[in-house]
């Protein structure tokens, strides 16, 4: 039985090399860089004014106060997105908005609040403060220049990063292919949801949950119908999938019950089982293979084991496939309200609720069939074997939102 850290590593050393696809910026939300973005421009790309007033020379206003202004004349306005074709000259200004180019010239920005119109004068603005020099100007590369990498291969493109890389007029980059996985659940007594419950029988929630997570972390899915409890149907369902989908996922039949069929299905389609067991609870019997360079994750059956070890350890594949360079889950930290005791030999990954405040409590029920437990967690917590952990304490936490 492998502990979990080195089946995560088994896993991900067989994960082959990333495959880049190209692909618009506006659908690369998401999506894992395969490239490094070595910007083409300066931004911001010329001086500019951080808010509407007027381009002076401060220099003009030192003396500047509300009971004696300075008078300067009005040479004319540069909206945003507009060029001053002239200079500004001392005793003179421009009307600038934010946004707009500096004019040449000058060396500062009296915002309007500091300023009103000459009564008697047309073409002439008082001001009423001081101004030091280049005050509510933006420069040319402030915020980054030309050739300054902006991502890296590895590097997931958040709303933040795809906002930076529209800045620079980007329109198309390298990103890694996503794994196309297939979902598949076997067990004679599941039913597809909208049938009648037969007695002896119960809808099926895995492949819709695990679906979930594995678009979450940028799997391409496809959901296949339930599978008997029998080995011909379990190995002509593991076949139509290795035949569609890179990564296969099943859960249900890899115990060693007469009737969990995956393991000897697997092996019948030519695939080589790494490792069936990770010393875990919820989720120690997990199979792992590989068949024809795709690869079959066998999940239990019950749906917390199915969800815990498909965050724990397909998670990391997913991202390894797409060339992530972070495949570390969502951390965090809290502290326990209430105490949290595993007293059985395998490390325990407890579902725990968080609240805004950074208290930890027990969702609920901890048994593996107990799915509102599940719904109401948004985390676990690795409580390590015969130990009790008691309130107060701070807890590391592991995260899938």
């Amino acid at each position: 039985m492998l502990e979990l850290e080195a089946a995560i590593q088994r896993i991900l050393d067989l994960i082959p090399p990333t495959q880049p696809e190209r692909i618009a910026l506006g659908h690369a939300h998401g999506r894992i860089l395969a490239e490094q973005i070595v910007s083409p421009v300066d931004l911001p790309a010329f001086d500019n004014s951080a808010m509407d007033g007027y381009a002076v020379r401060a220099a003009d206003l030192a003396t500047a106060t509300a009971d004696a202004p300075v008078l300067l004349r009005l040479l004319g306005r540069a909206a945003a997105g507009e060029v001053f074709s002239g200079n500004v000259t001392p005793g003179s200004c421009v009307r600038v908005f934010t946004g707009s180019p500096l004019p040449n010239g000058a060396d500062a920005v009296m915002m309007q609040e500091d300023t009103r119109p000459a009564p008697a004068q047309t073409g002439a603005i008082q001001f009423i403060d001081v101004c030091k020099p280049w005050e509510n100007v933006r420069f040319q590369g402030e915020d980054f220049k030309r050739g300054t990498p902006l991502g890296h291969a590895g590097d997931q493109l958040t709303a933040g990063r795809l906002h930076l890389l529209a800045a620079t007029g980007l329109t198309h980059l390298n990103v890694g292919r996503r794994p196309v996985c297939s979902l598949l659940a076997t067990g004679s007594e599941l039913l597809e949801a909208g049938t009648p419950l037969a007695p002896g029988k119960i809808f099926e929630s895995n492949r819709l949950g695990l679906a979930a997570l594995a678009q979450r972390f940028g799997a391409e899915t496809k959901i296949f119908p339930l599978v008997k409890d029998t080995l011909p149907d379990t190995r002509a369902a593991l076949e139509t999938a290795f035949e569609q989908c890179d990564l296969v996922v099943t859960s249900g039949g890899v115990s060693v019950g007469e009737m969990d069929f995956v393991k000897t299905a697997f092996e019948q389609l030519g695939g080589e089982l790494q490792f069936w067991k990770v010393a875990i609870r919820p989720g120690r019997p997990f199979v792992f293979g590989r068949c024809r360079g795709k690869f079959l994750f066998g999940l239990p059956g019950n749906p917390v084991s199915a969800f815990v070890t498909f965050l724990l350890l397909v998670r990391p594949a997913l991202l390894r496939w797409q060339g992530a360079a972070n495949l570390n889950p969502a951390a965090g930290s809290g502290v326990l309200a209430e105490p949290l005791s595993n007293p059985a030999e395998r490390r325990h990954l407890m579902r725990v609720a968080v609240d805004a405040a950074g208290k930890v409590r027990s969702s609920g029920a901890q048994a593996s069939h107990t799915l509102m437990s599940l719904a109401a967690a948004n985390a676990l917590v690795d409580v390590p074997p015969k130990t009790t952990l008691p309130p107060g304490a701070m807890v590391p936490l592991i995260r899938w939102e």
